[in-house]
């Protein structure tokens, strides 16, 4: 049967984009994308990207493995269903990291600074300038552009698939002059999970209904219904990627070092809750959702600051005004509405163990930097059924044929609940399925 191309994917974030890329060796590729100007979840995150036994790893003394990677990332998740799904990507990693760096020309170092709960040792992969994750989305693009069987069509919202019954044939997509069926021997969907979706969030992850969304807005599902309608399963549908450091008012968020630079975080009544370090982001935020007012207070201090403040989140809550700089107690504790002897005891109790600078003492001393933070939602983590090769299951474990989806349009790896999730597990299944799906398809090795 002619087609109009031999792969379309649907979304242009990181396992689009991925996708189109390793498939593009095999044939005509068509990327839809629904919006540039709105952009996609890649752009919102910090881009760092997990990745175990990769050579600049190895170039800084530091051992480890996918295996080790994937083991503790299933500790975290508690999501033994999920282990051949988790052992893939975590092979695939240390693959596209060479490649973008290699044959992409894309900068990154590994993020010795970068600490974080859960990972046994260091594997965040970043930009040097700590740019963020559109320095990433610009590396993809450019890389798209310069490949001939690649087609990508912006502004284009993909509004259904074709499908016969017996097998995906293409998808359906609105342009300007109307709606209009592209053919295709396989349909990959990489669009965006349901963080703006109110209704779809209300039916799976009730707890974040009413959460700061801090995704992108474009987000809204459209493959978890689509797959639904033909009879795709889907899985881990209440997980999400939470954040407990966004800034109250302001929708920024903090740097997610901060814990392990020694930063202090209390509560309403200025007391200590937590144990900052043993708290990944995503768990923080259940943690902050169930205080009162569903808000708690981060203190550092200037060596902590010094640190924090170059990575893209930091400098995005500065330029914001999103916290504020005290010069004692009385106008700390004031200036947040905080109870100054009780603030003043947490803090006195308090040792600043880091793991990331050296401090003349233990405690952590004037002049401080506070904010209020609140939790929210970046990313869903459940969607479609998939298994270890991105291939769309029903929920008897059979493929639908010519669909395969990866991103936040699959099930992701951080298992059931917001819990689970390790930092950068995001990426690492949409760049790690993106890679599996586009080898697949384009027959790479």
């Amino acid at each position: 049967m002619s087609t109009d191309a031999e792969v379309v994917v649907v979304g242009a974030g990181a396992a689009g984009m991925t996708a189109a890329l390793r498939a593009a060796r095999g044939g005509r590729v068509i990327v839809f994308e629904k919006s540039t100007r709105h952009g996609c979840n890649t752009q919102y995150s910090s881009g760092s990207l997990a990745a175990g036994g990769t050579r600049l790893q190895a170039e800084a003394g530091i051992e480890d493995s996918p295996e080790r990677h994937a083991r503790d990332i299933l500790a975290a998740s508690g999501d033994p269903g999920a282990a051949a799904l988790v052992r893939a990507v975590c092979a695939a990693a240390p693959r596209y990291v060479d490649w973008l760096v290699d044959e992409l020309d894309h900068p990154l170092e590994l993020g010795i600074d970068m600490p974080r709960a859960g990972q046994s040792v260091p594997r965040l992969h970043t930009d040097p300038g700590r740019g963020g994750g559109k320095v990433l989305v610009q590396t993809l693009r450019r890389a798209m552009s310069a490949v001939a069987d690649i087609t990508f069509v912006d502004e284009t919202p993909v509004i259904g698939l074709r499908y016969d019954g017996a097998r995906v044939t293409g998808v359906r997509v609105r342009e300007h002059t109307g709606e209009q069926e592209v053919t295709a021997d396989e349909v990959v969907l990489a669009c965006d999970g349901y963080g703006n979706n109110p209704d779809l969030l209300r039916r799976f992850t009730p707890d974040a209904a009413t959460a700061f969304h801090g995704g992108v807005s474009t987000s809204r599902g459209d493959a978890v219904i689509w797959g639904e309608r033909i009879g795709a399963g889907l899985r881990n549908m209440g997980a999400y990627l939470g954040h407990g450091q966004v800034v109250a008012g302001h929708g920024t968020r903090l740097n997610p070092n901060l814990p392990f630079l020694g930063a202090l975080m209390v509560d309403g009544a200025g007391r200590r809750f937590c144990d900052e370090k043993a708290q990944g982001y995503s768990r923080l935020g259940g943690l902050i959702r169930r205080l009162p007012g569903e808000r708690a207070v981060m203190i550092w201090d200037e060596p902590a600051h010094e640190v924090a403040r170059h990575s893209e989140l930091m400098r995005e809550s500065i330029a914001a005004g999103a916290f504020r700089r005290y010069a004692d107690l009385s106008s700390l504790a004031g200036g947040l509405g905080l109870p100054e002897d009780t603030l003043g005891r947490t803090l006195d109790g308090f040792v600043a163990a880091s793991d990331l600078v050296k401090r003349p003492v233990e405690r952590l001393r004037p002049p401080w930097y506070a904010a209020w933070i609140t939790h929210g939602i970046l990313t869903t983590q459940g969607g479609l059924l998939i298994d270890a090769e991105g291939h769309v299951l029903r929920p008897d474990g059979t493929p639908i044929p010519g669909l395969s989806a990866a991103g936040g349009a699959a099930t992701g790896i951080s298992g059931p609940s917001p819990d689970g999730y390790s930092s950068g597990n995001g990426l690492l299944a949409a760049m790690g399925m993106g890679w599996i799906v586009g080898n697949r398809l384009g027959s790479a090795d």
